[in-house]
């Protein structure tokens, strides 16, 4: 899988999510019938949230983006639906390789040669990922939902 093409899946998911919290509010605040689509909305928007700022993380250093870019990739997440904006952006603009760089340069720095490891191996970067997001969803749990 490209860069290109996992960061797609994650910035479409975090606006399908999006989405359904969005629907999730509009059943318990403005028909207030029933606050389960929060709960499922939210739950599952903070996970795919997690797992799309991870994403951008390891696409970005990947990618060589500045540290601005990175940043407002990550900043895309937080109003509704940018995230797909800024995936269509990034594409229109050339910031995204054919493939992975990290798979056959040499990291230069430990942010890269973390990197390096989950990119060169697919299955063990994919668990690696998932083990990072549910280590971080099931933190933000701990702390609790935002007020309301």
């Amino acid at each position: 899988m490209s860069p290109q093409r996992l960061f797609r899946i994650v910035a479409v998911a975090e606006a399908i999510t999006w989405a359904a919290l969005l629907g999730g509010m509009f059943l318990k605040y403005v028909t207030e019938t029933t606050e389960m689509g929060v709960r499922i909305g939210g739950a599952l928007h903070g996970f795919v949230f997690v797992a799309y700022c991870l994403a951008t993380v390891v696409v970005g250093i990947d990618q060589r983006w500045p540290l601005r870019r990175t940043v407002i990739g990550l900043l895309a997440a937080v109003p509704p639906f940018f995230t797909v904006w800024f995936d269509l952006a990034a594409e229109r603009k050339g910031w995204f390789a054919a493939g992975w760089r990290l798979r056959s340069d040499a990291p230069a720095t430990v942010a890269e040669k973390a990197t390096g490891l989950l990119v060169r191996n697919p299955a063990r970067g994919l668990a690696a990922a998932l083990v990072a997001v549910v280590a971080l969803f099931g933190l933000a749990l701990l702390v609790g939902p935002p007020a309301s």
